[in-house]
């Protein structure tokens, strides 16, 4: 007897399910292999290549320009043809029959000296990902005072803000870099956010270069950085309205209009962000008399989600449970906030996943 319509439709959708399965689990476990082919063609220099060369260039010329040996061409193709299906770069048929590969918007961002290719080379980095073979036995491991305080310190002995890291200087040239991109958002489009203020202190501010910008945005606007001492003893001396101060968010914080926490309480667990909180709303007036707390962070969910975007900062989710760091959710920053003795706040997306939260006392 011939098998019936309906069995044969149930064998195929099986089949085309276990394709499918098998074509997903496949796709996790070479997905490593994408940021080492974008952090092997940043070291390489092919952005900068191709954007020498007007932004598009064939892959002998690629190899010319970035020392690629010509025996090892084969290999590069296969890198670049990866990096140009996963959107990093373009590819398209010249004339004569060749590939040329070309920028996209997110390989621009890699781009020069101000570029971003400082953060490819440290999240990239062997210091970086060492952390999450560890992973298994970071879960296995109960909290305790001569215990690991980090997934991050399991595997190196140390924490992630140790000057000692072999990645040091690159986690801070990469800092830097994320700043200046976050910092032209900023003052380009949502310039009503530091609007009527005339003083600012920028708590965890490294050397300085947000509150500069801003001080050079709003020349009546007094910006004070605030951070650690050694942090501080190895900033520039100060100029202008600028000052610089040594301290700790945990005991105080200088009083002024607004103070500004940049990337810092995604490092921290929620008891220790509602500490940070109080302190930065005893250093503030009421919001009638123009006080508030500007935070730049990830807030999961809001704003434009995709695909990438959602497996982005569930990424960056997971990214800081290395350093024991918390991404949250609106209704989660909202407990935090109201925890702290705030009463309101507003989200304003300013730069991909990456959102201005302004908080009211």
């Amino acid at each position: 007897m011939a098998p019936r319509v309906h069995d044969q439709e149930q064998v195929s959708s099986q089949q085309e399910d276990m394709i499918g399965a098998f074509a997903l689990l496949y796709h996790h476990v070479f997905s490593f292999i994408k940021p080492m082919a974008l952090k092997c063609a940043v070291d390489l220099g092919i952005p900068d290549a191709l954007h020498r060369r007007g932004g598009a260039a064939t892959l002998a010329d690629i190899a010319a320009d970035t020392g690629v040996h010509a025996a090892r061409l084969p290999d590069l193709r296969s890198m670049m043809k990866l990096l140009a299906t996963s959107g990093l770069f373009g590819a398209a048929t010249a004339e004569d029959g060749e590939t040329l590969y070309t920028l996209t918007a997110a390989s621009s961002l890699v781009v020069g000296p101000r570029g971003l290719s400082n953060i490819v080379r440290f999240e990239a980095g062997p210091v970086s990902v060492m952390p999450f073979f560890d992973t298994p036995a970071w879960l296995r491991t109960a909290p305790a005072p001569d215990a690991p305080k980090s997934l991050f310190e399991l595997t190196h002995g140390r924490n992630r803000w140790d000057p000692a890291n072999a990645d040091d200087a690159t986690m801070n040239e990469a800092a830097f870099a994320e700043s200046q991109l976050l910092i032209e958002a900023v003052l380009s489009d949502h310039r009503d956010v530091f609007q009527g203020l005339t003083s600012l202190v920028d708590v965890g501010g490294g050397h300085g270069s947000f509150a500069k910008a801003i001080g050079a945005a709003f020349p009546d606007v007094k910006c004070t950085v605030m951070d650690l001492a050694h942090v501080i003893a190895d900033a520039p001396a100060a100029d202008g309205n600028l000052q610089l101060v040594a301290g700790d968010m945990f005991k105080s914080i200088p009083a002024a209009d607004a103070v500004l926490l940049k990337y810092v309480l995604h490092c921290w667990n929620d008891e220790d962000c509602v500490k940070i909180l109080k302190n930065c709303k005893d250093a503030i007036p009421a919001r009638d008399a123009g006080g508030k707390v500007i935070i730049t962070e990830m807030v999961l969910g809001s704003g434009p989600r995709d695909q990438i975007v959602a497996e982005t900062e569930e990424m960056h989710s997971v990214f800081l449970t290395c350093i024991s760091g918390v991404g949250r959710e609106e209704h989660e920053w909202k407990k935090i906030f109201l925890d702290a003795g705030f009463s309101d706040y507003k989200i304003t997306p300013v730069m991909g996943p990456i959102s201005v939260i302004e908080v009211f006392p």
